[in-house]
């Protein structure tokens, strides 16, 4: 049986009440851990529905913090493997290319420290924009 995005979009709406620091936290995280392994348009596609009730729930406001959080989340996420965003594979082509291949484990073990570093950049901005200087 599947699951809709309306079902899991409560789910998480009702898991997360109004804890909007730790939901959009969480979501921050789980959209930058995806992204490493799942192509970015089809995720934020299926995310875009439940991140809506998400707000709808807590305020409706355009500019709401959950908006941001799987943007940055997913954005950046795509920086941990070479499968992750359509230009690491360009990267990789154009290396191999040039005679200085790189390796899906070389690019990872760099890809995850830029990505856990610039997932920790923007948690650090989230707090800051939407909870400590609000």
């Amino acid at each position: 049986m599947a699951v809709s995005t309306v079902e899991t979009g409560d789910v998480l709406a009702d898991a997360v009440g109004d804890k909007e620091l730790g939901g959009s936290m969480l979501l921050l995280g789980t959209s930058g851990v995806l992204s490493g392994v799942v192509v970015n348009i089809p995720y934020v596609a299926t995310m875009a529905p439940i991140t809506s009730d998400l707000v709808h729930s807590m305020s409706g406001n355009a500019d709401h913090v959950m908006w941001w959080a799987p943007a940055l989340g997913a954005d950046l996420g795509g920086n941990a493997t070479a499968i992750g965003a359509s230009a690491n594979v360009v990267v990789l082509g154009i290396a191999k290319r040039n005679r200085q291949p790189i390796s899906f484990w070389q690019f990872t073990t760099y890809g995850l420290v830029v990505t856990a570093v610039t997932l920790a950049i923007s948690a650090v901005s989230i707090w800051l924009r939407y909870f400590a200087l609000a």
